[in-house]
């Protein structure tokens, strides 16, 4: 699935339907390979937006400070 990932980040066009089908042969269900290609297409457009328009990536130390948080609470930046 990597390998497909791969492909379909960097070398698109040469992506065709013997990929997918390695894919299966290898015990990837098409549900699995969907969500796969759909995690790894929104973690594409982001990182071409944030490069684009010059988002910073927080310090490993402000993550770390995060963390406790996000495990109580997850994503919300809601105190309540």
């Amino acid at each position: 699935m990597l390998g497909f990932l791969e492909k379909l980040t960097l070398r698109p066009q040469e992506l065709g339907p013997d990929d997918a089908t390695e894919v299966r042969a290898a015990g990837v269900s098409d549900e699995a390979m969907v969500d796969a290609i759909h995690v790894a297409a929104l973690f594409n457009m982001i990182v071409r937006m944030a490069d684009s328009l010059g988002w910073d990536v927080p310090t490993w130390e402000s993550c770390l400070d995060r963390g406790e948080a996000m495990l109580a609470r997850g994503y919300t930046l809601d105190p309540t």
